[in-house]
């Protein structure tokens, strides 16, 4: 099996206008361990040091360290480095274990549909629904297909922009302007994806593919659909493709707050405040240590 070693670096700094009481912080900054990836090192450095750091697994089984403070502060800065295996070399190893669903709209067998069920609701914009209908009939109905057509749609047809922070447009509203960044895209294509029955997630991460758009390297997003045999599938729709080793995940869910790579609020009235940052993510010759137990 062919693998890539990609080394990450990300520094994230926060700045306030005067010290200020920061409330507990979510930090999902480590990179996922699964059938896709394998982290080998990872460090989360945060100064100045918080009174206490709980590393927990959420719902969605995603790994987060919980940071809590006690001194007012006017900065923050979190710094990871890790080196990660990706192992997904070809996006497209899989058999459907359930031939239902090979055609769309999808039904999963009861048992998968309930364990499913928070990836799948079923309040879908009808426009949105009418979109991806229209699709999945170009397609003759072929979920596969469906899957490669409504990416390809969002990435040769859509204007792509780079957004530093905010929440993601609604569905219809990126649909409707044709324009958004990846986080926009993404959620379009967990929403149609959804109106066709499918099971689908959000995903923040980072790509070694540099959208034009972007003019340095930044957290990404995408998204990520259940497939019997197939398992969760990445495809993004602001590159155009389908997930392989070019990726490496950190935190997905069904609802994108859930995968929002730091979450935190302060108090302080009046008080503004500003963020920057720095990553870097490439690949390296050999790992520097043994994966983690």
């Amino acid at each position: 099996m062919t693998v890539m070693l990609l080394r990450i670096h990300h520094t994230l700094r926060f700045r306030y206008d005067r010290p200020v009481f920061l409330e507990p912080m979510t930090v999902r900054l480590s990179p996922r361990q699964d059938a896709t990836q394998q982290r080998l090192r990872h460090s989360l450095r945060v100064t100045a040091a918080p009174t206490g750091t709980a590393w927990t697994i959420e719902p969605d089984g995603n790994e987060a360290a919980v940071l809590w403070f006690s001194e007012e502060r006017d900065n923050l800065e979190l710094t990871v480095e890790s080196e990660v295996r990706t192992l997904r070399e070809n996006p497209f190893d899989w058999i459907f274990t359930d031939p239902r669903a090979q055609r769309l709209p999808l039904a999963y067998a009861p048992a998968l549909a309930a364990s499913l069920a928070p990836a799948r609701p079923d309040h879908a914009s009808p426009t949105v629904a009418a979109w991806a209908e229209g699709l999945a009939a170009t397609v003759d109905r072929s979920t596969t297909t469906f899957l490669i057509h409504l990416c390809d749609q969002i990435h040769a047809s859509f204007h792509h922009i780079g957004r530093m922070d905010g929440d993601p447009q609604t569905p219809e509203n990126t649909l409707e302007s044709r324009t958004g960044a990846c986080r926009d895209t993404a959620m379009l294509f967990v929403a149609a994806c959804r109106s066709q029955g499918l099971a689908a997630r959000f995903v923040s991460g980072y790509s070694i593919h540099h959208p034009p758009e972007v003019t340095e390297q930044e957290l990404h997003a995408w998204a990520e659909v259940y497939l019997p045999g197939g398992g969760w599938r990445g495809y993004d729709p602001s590159l155009g493709l389908a997930v392989a080793d070019g990726h490496v995940a950190l935190a997905s869910a069904p609802d994108h707050r859930l995968a929002a790579p730091v979450v935190g609020s302060y108090r302080g009235t009046g008080v503004g405040s500003t963020m920057d940052y720095t990553i870097s993510i490439g690949p390296i010759a050999s790992p520097s240590c043994c994966p983690l137990a």
